[in-house]
C-alpha cells in the first residue's frame, strides 16, 4: 500500500490560504521595495533594509525576485495610461500630457522611485527609456506633423515633463513645488504642444 508521501503530487498547485498568503508577502515587499527605492535610491537601498521594512526575512525577498534588480525591476513597473490622443483636437494634446502626468506625479510614488534612481543609476537609466520609447513615442507618432521628427519632438517633450518632475517631487526646488497644478499646466502645456505639433523650426 502505498504511504502518504507517494500519493503527494510535487506539482500540485498551492492551496487558496497559500496563495494568499505568497501574494501578501509579494505585495508587501514591492510596497516597501518602492518607498525604499524612493526615499534612498538604488545604490543605498539594501535587500536587508527593504525586507526589514516589510518584516520578512531577506532571504523570502531573494527568494520572490532573486536580487535586487530582479526586485527593482519588478517594484517599478509602471504602466502611464496615457490618455488616447487620436480622440482629443490636436491643440489640446499637450495640456491634456500635462495635466495627465501631473496626476500621476502627485499619486504614484513609483514614478517618483524611479526618476531618482534613473537620474544616478544605469538599470534605472534604462528603466526610464523603455517607459520613453514604449509609452511615449507612440503618442508622438499619432500627433506629429512628420514622422522623421517622432523620436526628437518625444525627447523634447519628455525635457518639459521630466524636468518639471525632478524639480517639483525630487529637488523639491521650493518656487517650483508652491505652483499650483493650473499654474504648471499654463505654462508648460504651450511647451509641450509645441513641441509636438508646431512646425520644424
Amino acid at each position: 500500500m502505498p504511504d502518504s508521501k507517494s500519493l503527494q503530487q510535487p506539482n500540485s498547485p498551492q492551496p487558496p490560504t497559500a496563495r494568499r498568503r505568497s501574494d501578501a508577502t509579494r505585495t508587501a515587499i514591492l510596497d516597501a521595495a518602492r518607498e525604499r527605492f524612493a526615499a534612498d535610491g538604488y545604490e543605498r537601498a539594501t535587500i536587508r533594509a527593504i525586507a526589514k521594512d516589510a518584516g520578512i526575512d531577506p532571504s523570502m525577498v531573494m527568494r520572490y525576485f532573486g536580487n535586487k534588480e530582479g526586485l527593482f525591476a519588478a517594484a517599478v513597473s509602471v504602466d502611464l495610461a496615457l490618455p488616447d490622443v487620436g480622440t482629443l483636437p490636436r491643440d489640446e494634446v499637450g495640456r491634456a500630457l500635462v495635466t495627465h502626468f501631473l496626476a500621476m506625479w502627485e499619486e504614484n510614488e513609483v514614478l517618483t522611485a524611479l526618476l531618482r534612481v534613473g537620474a544616478t543609476n544605469q538599470s534605472g537609466a534604462e528603466r526610464m527609456q523603455g517607459i520613453f520609447r514604449e509609452q511615449v513615442l507612440p503618442v508622438a507618432r499619432a500627433v506629429c506633423p512628420d514622422p522623421e521628427q517622432v523620436p526628437a519632438r518625444a525627447a523634447l517633450a519628455a525635457t518639459q515633463l521630466l524636468g518639471l518632475a525632478l524639480s517639483r517631487y525630487v529637488l523639491r526646488i521650493p518656487p517650483a513645488v508652491a505652483l499650483t497644478r493650473e499654474e504648471v499646466t499654463a505654462w508648460l502645456a504651450p511647451t509641450v504642444q509645441r513641441y509636438l505639433t508646431a512646425p520644424h523650426p
